[in-house]
């Protein structure tokens, strides 16, 4: 069903109902009114005729069969008039009025049946004489009926109309909705630029920015991927090819220079490895994949985890300093990413640290975050160069890694809110992490 339609059914729907209450209201109340004017017709009939009588010669005290005709009495057509005594005696009636006589003995309004029909009746006493006039509550019926269609017929046309109105301006209203459907249709395949429709309705202008921020998103995407794509193709040509040397080498000699090659293409291989881990784990960041398995560490049990992972379980060269007020409320972030990223940044400088000094890991917590310090000893780095650490595949002229660690740890830190800053000292660099904690 389109949204037109169901707009028109829903819409139309409430319109017809609340008509239709407001016209049975309508309609209820005139049907009231009618009753009550009717009424009043007798009403008003029965006090003319006493008048009349006022003014005619004295009725007989015997009058039974004594006739005046309606004109003769003013009475209105299909209404029946009777004039009878205190005690019962019908003293005139008019030419029309039923061959039963009407009832006269209770004043005021009163429904009988005469001859097998109902009528609406009303009894005036005025001196000696009663005076009752009455109508056929068929005829009173039909021409309450009659009113009644007759107000009825300009509701319906008016609620038709109101309908095809609806249904004009819904698809009026529905317009901008099919500009943004053309617009897309006749978008290239590859086109990924934000949509311009002008005049478009402020309560669709979030639909269109949530779109142009959908292609904003596949374009980061594939942007990435492209990214990603080169920078792999550029970064494992190199050790490939070395591998491929030193294998060649290995097979023309023999002896000592072979056991060499063949160590240098293990390493190779070693490096091709690492940095094959490291793109992969650094598009798993980049992307929309979890990383949550239902586990929880605090930042004590992340740091040793780190350490042991940077170090291959030799954690003499990392130096752990612990407070004594150390939160241990668990990081409010996937462990796997949290011990990722500090394991990162050990690994980074144990690479510039000499063998013979140690790296200093502290943590400091700072209200509802934790602090992860990471300290070296070794040449540090330029002030210029502190911008491009973050980067892939940058690398100084002292540097031996594959220039992952750090992009992973800035898009670790860009994913779970955390903080990363660099201080390059005289006596090393001093790298602060900030972790969030959840709260207690």
């Amino acid at each position: 069903m389109s949204l037109r339609l169901r707009l028109s059914l829903t819409l139309g729907a409430a319109f017809a109902l609340i008509w239709a209450l407001a016209a049975a209201w309508m309609l209820s109340d005139l049907r009231n009114q009618m009753m009550f004017s009717l009424d009043q017709r007798l009403v008003a009939s029965a006090r003319m005729v006493a008048g009349l009588l006022e003014q005619l010669p004295a009725l007989p005290s015997k009058g039974e069969g004594t006739h005046f005709s309606a004109e003769q009495l003013n009475i209105p057509g299909g209404m029946a008039c009777q004039v009878s005594s205190l005690r019962g005696e019908i003293l005139a009636r008019s030419h029309n009025n039923p061959e039963q006589a009407l009832e006269a003995e209770k004043m005021g309004f009163h429904d009988q049946m005469i001859d097998g029909a109902p009528w609406r009746s009303f009894t005036l006493a005025r001196g000696d004489v009663r005076i009752t006039t009455a109508d056929r509550q068929i005829e009173r019926e039909a021409l309450n009926m009659s009113i009644l269609l007759a107000a009825s017929v300009p509701v319906g046309v008016a609620l038709l109309g109101c309908l095809c109105l609806l249904w004009l301006g819904i698809g009026q209203g529905l317009a901008p909705l099919n500009r943004l459907r053309e617009a897309l249709m006749r978008r290239n395949a590859d086109s990924l630029e934000p949509l311009q429709i002008q005049a478009f309705p402020s309560e669709l202008k979030p639909l269109l920015e949530t779109q142009n921020q959908l292609f904003q998103r596949i374009g980061k995407t594939l942007e990435r991927e492209r990214r990603l794509t080169g920078d792999a193709a550029h970064e494992l040509r190199s050790p490939l090819t070395a591998i491929k040397t030193h294998l060649q080498v290995a097979r023309m000699t023999d002896g000592n220079a072979r056991d060499q090659s063949l160590a240098r293409a293990e390493e190779g291989a070693d490096r091709l490895h690492r940095t094959l881990e490291q793109l992969l784990l650094l598009a798993r960041v980049e992307g929309s994949l979890s990383f949550d398995d239902g586990s929880q560490y605090s930042a004590e049990q992340v740091a040793r985890l780190a350490i042991q992972d940077a170090t291959g379980g030799e954690r003499t060269r990392i130096q752990l300093q612990l407070p004594t007020d150390l939160s241990t409320a668990p990081l409010q972030m996937p462990a796997a990413l949290a011990i990722a990223a500090l394991r990162n940044l050990l690994d980074n400088a144990l690479r510039h640290t000499a063998e013979d000094c140690r790296v200093e890991l502290s943590l400091i917590t700072v209200g509802n975050r934790v602090r992860f310090v990471v300290r070296d000893h070794g040449p540090g780095i330029a002030p210029d160069d502190l911008q491009h650490l973050t980067q892939r595949f940058w690398r100084n002229g002292q540097s031996t890694g594959c220039g992952l660690g750090l992009a992973i740890v800035q898009a670790i830190v860009q994913r779970c809110d955390c903080a990363l800053h660099f201080d390059s000292r005289a006596d090393g660099l001093r790298v602060e992490l900030t972790m969030p904690l959840q709260r207690v």
